[in-house]
């Protein structure tokens, strides 16, 4: 079995250029990859489009390539958390290209699967139609949305192998597995980081085909995008 091993986050990410095409899985904050983003963060990269299901919030996730003007477009679905990605958006710092978020999940998931384009009913009649190409289907207008790839996938699991055979916990399986499959080069971080065989092959979510380089992550906050507390007495 190959041994796809690197030592940490920096290693994975050394030879991402300027101008890169990225693909960060996760959903809000669960499952995001925190040690690749905190690596590009200090390698300085810049120009990066990066295709995600959210732009993280202010002070964490991918709002720290925000802060720092990293990213030149977002592809995204949800948005709403971030008040320095709005302030780029308005003042047309930043390219927006905003997905209705299961033709997000679709457009990926067709990357990986060698699919060029699908027909969707998702945005026919709304501006996510425009410029795009519309046809009928047993009555019924459908929209074509191509795939989406990425010269670096980086997705977040809870465990896996030094082959790449990845597992996801709970919700923070949401778009890593796909994404996992859409990248030239898919880079994978994981809490826990075992020799071949250690996983059970029936629980094993992306397997290590689509994985290129593994690294056992550290300092995992698992932040909550919003906390809603009470006083109230009973």
């Amino acid at each position: 079995m190959i041994n796809k091993q690197v030592g940490n986050a920096e290693d994975a990410v050394k030879d991402i250029p300027n101008n890169s095409v990225l693909m960060l899985g996760g959903f809000g904050l669960c499952g995001i990859p925190e040690n690749c983003i905190t690596a590009i963060l200090k390698k300085g990269i810049t120009g990066l489009t990066c295709i995600s299901n959210n732009a993280g919030v202010d002070n964490f996730g991918i709002g720290l390539l925000l802060k720092t003007k990293q990213v030149k477009k977002m592809i995204s679905s949800y948005v709403g958390e971030n008040a320095e990605f709005e302030r780029q958006l308005l003042s047309g710092e930043l390219e927006v290209d905003l997905i209705p978020q299961g033709t997000l999940a679709e457009r990926i998931r067709a990357g990986g699967a060698g699919i060029p384009a699908f027909f969707t009913p998702a945005g026919v009649g709304t501006e996510v139609a425009v410029g795009k190409e519309t046809r009928e289907f047993e009555g019924n207008i459908y929209l074509m949305e191509s795939w989406l790839r990425a010269d670096f996938a980086m997705v977040k699991a809870w465990k896996g192998d030094t082959s790449g055979n990845l597992i996801y916990k709970g919700t923070a399986r949401n778009f890593n597995p796909m994404m996992a499959t859409a990248g030239r080069i898919t880079i994978a971080e994981v809490e826990e980081l075992v020799e071949v065989g250690q996983l059970d092959p029936n629980q094993i979510h992306t397997p290590g085909i689509f994985v290129h380089r593994i690294f056992k992550g550290t300092n995992y906050e698992k932040r909550i995008e919003q906390r809603t507390v009470s006083n109230l007495k009973i």
